[in-house]
């Protein structure tokens, strides 16, 4: 395997800490046994939170591999969290993709711990060099992370839908009485609409396609449902 810069990608909202920081080890066979701490740089288009391994100047020793520098956020397309590595210099242009998570409370701003969902391996990338999935007997990841899975709150209520899907000009919501916000983003991850929660929801304006409908509630707990505008 060849030198790499490593960055991490990973992109939920119970179990949060105030921390604006994960630490993570692991991987040990490829990282060595040291601890990489990710800062808080923003939030994408959905609303997801990014984080990245600070300064980004090619000097961070990564065992045999030289120097790593990671990434975590979150993949719109695929519905994952990521945890990528850099392939050089720190332009994150074309990362490895090192774990992934699309089990783990994909409705928070931030990646779930390495007890919550599944965090895979990519052994087609580190060919099993990392021993597997994180468990927290092979890793630690803590600070910005949530480590329960979601509380009960409105969403548990009732089994929330959307309908009509594939919808033309509104679309309707049942299964929720209240909540605090909506927004709509594209399969890119980019915010397109935005407003205060309604069980009916003009989408007339939107351009054909596929898009995500994020629901809201006060104490940050999200439900996305997916949907095609003719």
């Amino acid at each position: 395997m060849k030198k790499l810069y490593f960055i991490i990608a990973v992109g939920f909202a119970f179990g949060i800490t105030s921390a604006q920081t994960i630490t993570f080890n692991g991987c040990h066979n490829l990282f060595d046994d040291q601890n990489f701490v990710f800062n808080n740089t923003g939030t994408d288009g959905s609303g997801k939170k990014i984080y990245i391994t600070t300064p980004i100047d090619g000097v961070q020793s990564c065992g045999g591999l030289g120097t790593c520098e990671f990434k975590i956020q979150w993949n719109s397309v695929e519905t994952r969290w990521e945890f990528l590595a850099d392939s050089g210099n720190g332009d994150f242009v074309a990362p490895y993709l090192i774990y992934y998570n699309s089990t783990g409370n994909n409705g928070a701003p931030n990646p779930p711990s390495n007890s919550v969902g599944s965090w895979v391996e990519n052994t087609s990338v580190t060919e099993n060099g990392c021993g597997g999935n994180l468990t927290s007997t092979n890793s630690t990841m803590t600070g910005d992370v949530h480590t329960t899975t979601l509380a009960v709150g409105d969403f548990s209520k009732g089994k929330i839908q959307m309908f009509p899907n594939p919808v033309t000009d509104f679309i309707n919501v049942s299964g929720i009485e209240s909540a605090k916000n909506m927004l709509i983003t594209n399969m890119a991850g980019q915010e397109v609409f935005k407003t205060d929660f309604q069980t009916r929801l003009d989408v007339s304006k939107l351009t054909k396609g596929i898009y995500i409908l994020k629901i809201i509630n006060s104490d940050g707990q999200s439900h996305s449902l997916k949907f095609i505008k003719k």
